[in-house]
């Protein structure tokens, strides 16, 4: 069952560990809290939107976590919804600063399009990170040449862009390597596998550091092989984040050609974690399927 948000600490005075990494997870802490106090008020977005001198569409990307607030604005709506507890107030005030902060992906340019900007954020804040991969191997898991080979497919990134966008994705890998590390549990299609990205020595040392990192404890890979037939998520990639505590609730990016998509209803959220459970049962277990990255490893 997936883990919803239960409000804000009243007592916060300081920003927990857990957000430390990520103003994106800030704000959505912060926007899940200002979504409560508007519905508990009874006020329309349309009304909360006029009294920042802005719109509905505004306070939902607020309440959503999509945009930072400012000062002014958070002040404003604190006093509309009858927010006057300080030590709440202060609290989410502190939320605001912390989600401002810009994040390290900011200093790559266009290397970072606006629709992967929040989830590298969040990424960055997860806790357990569960992925499905259908045509190439996740990105946290690629080797930078393999990593090179994808941003260099047609319609791709060229030249100093595509380095940069390497650059970014090895960045966040460091995660995996951290002292706090989140739990990475993702499948990936033995089709991704064994589409020789790059040329077969490319995939060669792809498919040998995917068999090396099964090797740390955090890090569960499993292979959805060709005979399991077809499976509830062959439209495409599917990644699911978590965080600790229940004051965050889960998020969904489902990643397209040139978009994102980041579906938030509750039973989004639900319908998608049980999607990843179906294909981790239906998937080879991680020993299984380190025995078939070997044989891919022979095959090449």
């Amino acid at each position: 069952m997936t883990v919803m948000p239960t409000g804000l600490n009243r007592l916060e005075g300081q920003l927990p560990d857990e957000l430390d990494a990520a103003p994106a997870a800030a704000r959505i802490r912060l926007g899940t809290r200002l979504r409560r106090l508007r519905e508990e008020a009874e006020i329309s977005r349309e009304k909360a939107g006029a009294a920042i001198r802005s719109s509905a569409s505004k306070i939902s990307r607020l309440e959503l976590g999509r945009t930072a607030i400012k000062a002014r604005d958070l002040a404003d709506l604190l006093a509309l919804y009858g927010a006057s507890d300080e030590a709440e107030r202060a609290g989410m005030l502190a939320l605001a600063r912390h989600a401002s902060a810009p994040g390290w992906w900011q200093g790559y340019g266009d290397a970072v399009p606006a629709w992967v900007k929040p989830y590298l954020g969040l990424e960055q804040a997860a806790s357990l990170i569960r992925g499905y991969d259908v045509q190439f191997v996740p990105g946290l898991l690629q080797t930078p040449a393999y990593a090179r080979a994808v941003f260099g497919l047609p319609g791709g990134s060229t030249g100093d862009q595509a380095e940069r966008r390497v650059a970014v994705r090895m960045r966040r890998q460091e995660i995996l390597h951290r002292a706090d590390p989140p739990y990475l549990w993702v499948v990936i299609d033995e089709s991704a596998l064994r589409r020789p990205v790059g040329g077969t020595a490319v995939m060669r040392a792809q498919i040998e550091h995917l068999i090396e990192i099964t090797q740390l404890r955090h890090v569960n890979i499993q292979v959805l092989p060709f005979r399991a037939g077809g499976h509830a998520a062959g439209g495409g990639p599917v990644i699911l984040l978590r965080f600790a505590g229940d004051q965050l609730p889960d998020v969904v990016y489902l990643e397209q050609l040139n978009s994102a998509l980041y579906p938030s209803r509750p039973a989004d959220l639900t319908y998608y974690w049980n999607v990843l459970n179906q294909l981790a049962t239906e998937a080879d277990p991680p020993i299984a399927s380190t025995m078939i990255l070997n044989q891919i490893r022979k095959e090449l």
